[in-house]
């Protein structure tokens, strides 16, 4: 039995790993911020501790006595350049200077993203061997995340799992697309050439978070964020150790991914609506201004485009397939209809 801290657990990933965790026997603590709802968490019958990243005062009760740490917590949406980082940079740093003063630090999982790395590369999945080329604010507030490990790696056993789009039950910013097409029928397209999208399903991430801890490898003290070439002809690369892309074999089109939600939910077509750029744009720009009166983070704005409309977002599971024995254990059709059921189960749809 491991003695295991989550963050994030109030949200989506760190809920159905805290969930698993439980189930595998491990004794949890989970990390919370004051005012969070802790009704699931209370249900599953972990340790609770009030407190919050960006207050390293409120972490060293936390970590006590952890022997690995599942640092999920994050921000995926901010109202400013400013607040991603000080949850996604400084967070990390706050929550591996905790574990760092330790007698006995705790292996460390950073959960980061496939928006830290950057989209395919000439057309083929990205790997961990490429040199990170993060295009929104949100993917290089990931990144500095990650650089902030590497920095502490000298001293904390860490590892850092990017997924790419995850879906799942629980998923409340998949459920707007479930939404749209349940009522519809249309599935709204950024941009006339949708993109490739690698995809994972939460239970097959929180497997492969977990196999992680117990046989993933560690980042490299010695490694930096410099992309070196192989031979003199090759193409630049970067020590991989430590970092481990987790998606499934599947890689639809976003256009795609919509039909599988129309037919995961049981309509018979769904139509599948492009939206040129000139006028998602301008979308964006007023959500972003709507948001900011309201004093919130939508969940449309000009990072989002940007990232929407770029090439595609694919990443290769090969070394997370050869380390960490990871497998997508069903379709992905498949796992729609299942979230789609669990959706319906819960009220959400």
């Amino acid at each position: 039995m491991s003695r295991t801290l989550v963050t994030g657990a109030t949200g989506f990933i760190g809920g159905q790993l805290a969930q698993a965790l439980v189930a595998a026997g491990d004794d949890v603590t989970c990390l919370a911020r004051r005012g969070a709802r802790l009704d699931r968490l209370e249900s599953l019958g972990v340790r609770i501790v009030e407190g919050d990243v960006t207050s390293p005062e409120s972490l060293a009760a936390a970590v006590a006595q952890a022997d690995v740490v599942y640092h999920v917590a994050g921000l995926t949406r901010a109202r400013s350049r400013a607040e991603f980082f000080a949850v996604n940079e400084t967070g990390v740093a706050n929550l591996l200077e905790a574990c760092r003063r330790l007698a006995t630090p705790p292996v460390v999982i950073l959960i980061s993203s496939l928006s830290a790395a950057g989209p395919a590369v000439e057309g083929r999945p990205r790997t961990e061997e490429d040199p990170p080329a993060p295009m929104s604010i949100y993917g290089r507030s990931k990144r500095a995340g990650e650089l902030a490990a590497m920095a502490r790696a000298a001293d904390l056993p860490i590892t850092i799992i990017r997924p790419p789009v995850v879906l799942g039950e629980g998923d409340t910013d998949g459920l707007t697309m479930f939404h749209m097409i349940a009522r519809s029928g249309i599935h709204l397209v950024p941009g006339w050439s949708p993109p490739q999208l690698s995809v994972v399903h939460v239970a097959d991430l929180v497997a492969a978070i977990m196999a992680a801890a117990r046989q993933g490898t560690r980042l490299s003290a010695n490694s930096d964020d410099r992309a070196t070439a192989i031979s003199n002809a090759g193409p630049p690369r970067v020590d991989p150790r430590g970092y481990y892309f987790v998606a499934g074999n599947e890689q639809p089109t976003f256009a795609d991914l919509g039909r599988l939600v129309g037919e995961a939910i049981g309509r018979r077509t769904t139509r599948v609506i492009c939206v040129p750029s000139p006028l998602v744009w301008p979308v964006a720009t007023c959500a972003e201004l709507i948001g900011k009166i309201r004093g919130s983070a939508p969940i449309l704005n000009r990072d989002k485009v940007r990232e929407a409309l770029a090439e595609d977002w694919t990443c290769s599971p090969a070394k997370a397939i050869a380390d960490l024995d990871f497998s997508a254990r069903a379709s992905l059709l498949d796992r729609l209809r299942q979230t789609a059921a669990w959706y319906r189960n819960e009220g959400w749809l």
